[in-house]
């Protein structure tokens, strides 16, 4: 009886699983993701949205202890006041309302309009407001709120409502034709900027809680922006344009500074300041910032370009670009890069108590490093401009490093020609850690002595990557943090954190010990606002193991070194937030089944093992999902190999299954990473075509320097044969999917081997002599250093090495080739050059091949536009299924599409 319940039991559970649906292209628009994670400050409410990837978000404010929850359609950027009893957030406008208005072409300003929403979390308490554009709380205040109205018409020229609420009474105080606003940081009022009405000149007004009238900071202004606040709320800076006009690309600011006491703003900085060179001016795209204590101001100021010629009229004006052989960069970067360098400054440091002003010199400020949250004496620079020619076929350019002093703007030279990217002062900035690339080695400089020396030396174990197979320096692991003390650092080796004497005097001391299991430490900031660590400090500790990929929590106490562990799952831990007040942490976790979900921790030494508190995809259980395990096998080079397979969920081993090769360098550590059916940029949807009884085989590959083609060959084709003699792959139906990198390596794979029934290539690069000098476009940069120091690994110019350009080039293999191809290359492909998809599609039409090229007009290297995600998931699917399954064929397979017919037909019809 036992034995036939059990078969009955079986059975079912079978029936069931061959009852699953498979996924198709209508499941993708539900599909749910967990996004805005965030915490109470006092961990007492955690809230995330439910976001579908097209539609309606779900807002939850779910209560920690009982599990309550709230929910707000459509809300987003939310934010608690500073003691937990209000949030306050946005919420979008409906997905079909948007829709519509966009069907119906609106203006900017006539689009549905975002709402304002505030909860009081005791009581759970809503109010809505409608049509709000912006709104803001105060970092160290609770009971005030701001928000800008929105409207129709262009609100930077003749502003909206700003609304000054009280929280607790809900009274508001109303304000006119406000075009830009910043709240106290103690939210004790709000400062304005008015703009000019008929009845009144634009003015800078101070609104305070204490105070029923308003004061008039600046008069007669023609614009004001960029109010900062200092951190205390008792001093306030912002810009001000006296006269100018809308179109000029520059405008002359002076800096205004006022302080409680005073009864309105004075001007302290222009540009007539002996202080910074002659023309000059205030640059008012830069953030301003006070320091830490309110003693110092940071802006930026950028020298006057001559104004552009307009004496002859557009129709009889030249356009031309002039590429110099001395240009230190390119004129498409500089062209990519021209709204940047228009808005790039250099860095001024202002003392606040006797306006005295430090030009720190003609190095861009985003270069800059000042410290002790800008109160440090010392800032730190790196300036790259005498070596930026050689990046052009190096990919990175020397720095030189300096010390600078903020109070007279000289500067030390700590390092000439650095190579490297690492590079972090100390809090206090009497120290700054750099790692040095070609030697493999940290130095530290010592701002009081003036003394660089090495540091780490006692480490054995390599500081920098041990699996760097480019034909460029290794990186470091990295740093970790600083220590309080401003004396020691935490550095990275490839599995453990080590603390370390910048002083070179104390042992290093390693505070992990992953190495003897191949377990990876790395130190997990829970808290945003902490700058250093103490060394009482507890810490969190996310552990990857290379073993059985699983992954670790642990709390590592940096008093007595003890590190405990909180939970190791065979899941991925991705998004970690702490609570600003509590213990409490929210992990997203996943699996290759489970979709990201949010699991409750405490920073405390005690194993934990918490379920997932949000319900999404619930649909996921009546399709057919998949499995994933890794696999390995010996590749042609003789190396170990690593590759995750995925099954479907129906899986049998005693049958035979079409397979599909998908891969780009190295993903055996995603093995438990979730991937959702979605129309993807260029990927292939692994779980859609696992659902729909396809294999599918991601393989590592590790590179030699000059043969990438072959080391492609090596680890592929041999992962490949080593699947089929599981048994249950169908050889003369796999196929090769991948796009980029993973486009080139099959380009030239299909030329050394006939096993692949079918193959899809996007944006592959074919011809390495003709795309070693193109552009990419993004950027505007040329494409030499990829060919010479990074992904395409050749290690040697075109000249230095032309066998290798030829060797490693599809394009001159392709009369080898038997494997039907479909190429996508895009027209405004800003990464490889379109080109080389044209050049491989008229070769091998030249040579007879079965070769489709998909041209998606004005789109970029990787799909942007969901439309045209959704069309290549179907034409896809068609492909492979036409060619591995043995379906009909749609019209634009075994036909085309002419131009004449292009947009009657799409050609998916049979």
């Amino acid at each position: 009886m036992n034995k036939i319940l059990l078969f009955l039991l079986v059975f079912i559970c079978l029936k069931t699983s061959a009852q699953k649906k498979e996924l198709d292209h209508t499941v993708y628009d539900s599909w749910q993701s967990i996004r805005e994670t965030s915490f109470h400050p006092q961990g007492k409410f955690i809230v995330y949205t439910i976001a579908p990837q097209e539609g309606d978000g779900s807002f939850i404010i779910r209560n920690v202890k009982t599990g309550k929850e709230l929910n707000i359609a459509r809300a987003t950027q939310a934010v608690f006041t500073e003691n937990g009893e209000y949030l306050v957030a946005k919420i979008k406008p409906s997905f079909a309302e948007t829709r519509k208005a966009k069907i119906e072409k609106k203006k900017a300003d006539e689009m549905p309009k975002d709402s304002l929403v505030i909860v009081e979390l005791a009581t759970s308490t809503i109010q809505k407001i409608p049509s709000v554009k912006s709104f803001q709380i105060a970092e160290h205040g609770n009971d005030m709120i701001v928000y800008l109205k929105d409207k129709k018409g262009d609100i930077n020229k003749e502003g909206s409502d700003l609304v000054m609420r009280d929280l607790s009474s809900s009274k508001e105080k109303s304000y006119s034709n406000i075009a830009q606003y910043l709240i106290h940081p103690k939210a004790m009022g709000v400062v304005m900027y008015q703009v000019k009405t008929k009845q009144k000149e634009a003015q800078v007004l101070l609104a305070t809680i204490a105070d029923t009238n308003t004061k008039v900071l600046t008069k007669q202004v023609y614009t004001a922006t960029n109010f900062v606040w200092d951190e205390e709320g008792k001093q306030l800076a912002y810009l001000v344009e006296k006269d100018s006009a809308d179109k000029a690309l520059q405008k002359n600011y002076y800096l205004a500074y006022y302080t409680l006491s005073q009864e309105a703003a004075e001007s302290v900085f222009d540009k007539s300041n002996n202080a910074i060179p002659t023309n000059y001016i205030i640059g008012g795209d830069r953030k301003m910032k006070f320091s830490k204590s309110g003693n110092k101001l940071e802006f930026g100021v950028q020298p006057v370009l001559p104004i552009k010629d307009t004496s002859l009229p557009d129709f009889e004006r030249v356009s031309v670009d002039i590429w110099h052989y001395n240009d230190p960069i390119i004129q498409p970067a500089q062209q990519k890069a021209l709204e940047s360098t228009l808005k790039s400054t250099e860095l001024v440091v202002i003392n606040t108590e006797n306006k005295k002003a430090t030009y720190l010199g003609k190095i861009k400020d985003r270069d800059v490093m000042t410290t002790a949250e800008g109160d440090g004496g010392i800032a730190y620079a790196t300036i790259d401009s005498t070596y930026l020619l050689a990046s052009q076929w190096q990919g990175f350019s020397l720095k030189d490093i300096f010390a600078i002093s903020t109070s007279t703007g000289q500067r030390k030279l700590i390092q000439k020609e650095w190579k490297g990217n690492l590079i972090s002062p100390s809090y206090d900035g009497n120290a700054l850690l750099y790692y040095d690339e070609p030697q493999k080695k940290y130095f530290s400089y010592n701002a009081i002595t003036g003394k660089t020396i090495q540091i780490a030396k006692d480490i054995k174990t390599s500081l920098f990557d041990e699996e760097n197979d480019l034909p460029d320096d290794p990186n470091a692991y990295g740093i970790a943090k600083w220590m309080d003390n401003n004396q020691e650092v935490l550095l990275y080796d490839r599995y453990d954190i080590w603390l370390v004497d910048i002083n070179g005097i104390n042992a290093s001391k390693r505070l992990t010990n992953g190495r003897n299991n191949k377990i990876i430490s790395r130190f997990v900031e829970t808290d945003t606002e902490r700058k250093t660590l103490a060394k009482n400090t507890t810490i969190l500790i996310k552990g990857f193991s290379e073993l059985d990929k699983s992954e670790l929590l642990s709390i590592l106490n940096l008093a007595d070194g003890k590190m405990n562990l909180i939970n190791q799952v065979p899941m991925h831990f991705s998004t970690i937030v702490g609570a600003a007040h509590s213990n409490d942490i929210a992990v997203m976790q996943e699996d290759e089944v489970k979709s990201p979900n949010i699991f409750l921790y405490t920073l405390e030494a005690t194993k934990q093992n918490p379920n997932s508190i949000a319900t999404i995809n619930t649909q996921q259980a009546s399709y057919n999902w998949m499995s994933s395990q890794i696999v390995k096998w010996k590749a042609y080079t003789g190396k170990m190999a690593e590759g995750v397979l995925y099954l479907p969920e129906n899986f049998d081993a005693k049958k035979k299954y079409p397979m599909i090769v998908y891969f780009y360098e190295r993903n055996n550590q995603t093995l438990h990473n979730y991937l959702a059916p979605a129309p993807t940029p260029s990927r292939l949807n692994i779980p859609f075509f696992a659902s729909r009884g396809y294999i599918v085989f991601v393989p590592d590959i590790w590179y030699k320097t000059g043969y990438p083609g072959q080391s492609a060959y090596d680890y592929i084709l041999s992962g490949t044969r080593a699947m089929i003699q599981k048994g249950f792959v169908d050889s003369t139906k796999v196929g090769l999917q991948g796009q980029s990198w993973g486009g080139y390596q099959i380009a030239y794979l299909i030329t050394k081997t006939n096993l692949y029934a079918a193959a899809w290539a996007g944006a592959p690069v074919v011809n390495m002599t003709s795309a070693y000098s193109g552009i990419r476009w993004g950027p505007g940069i040329s494409r030499q250093f990829q060919y010479e120091k990074s992904q395409t690994r050749l290690g040697a110019s075109l000249w230095e090495r032309p066998d290798l350009y030829i060797k490693n080039s599809p394009l001159f293999s392709l009369p080898n080739i038997k494997t039907p191809l479909v190429i996508m290359s895009n027209d405004a492909d800003d990464a490889v050059p379109w080109y080389q998809g044209i050049e491989m599609y008229s070769d091998m039409k030249r040579l007879n091949k079965k070769v489709w090229l998909l041209v998606y007009n004005n789109e970029a290297h990787n799909l942007v536009e969901r439309r045209n995600r959704k069309d290549i998931q179907i034409r896809e699917q068609q492909f492979f299924d036409s060619y591995l399954k043995g379906a009909p064929m749609p019209e634009w397979l075994s036909k085309g599409v002419p131009a004449v017919m292009k947009g009657r037909t799409w050609g998916l019809n049979y």
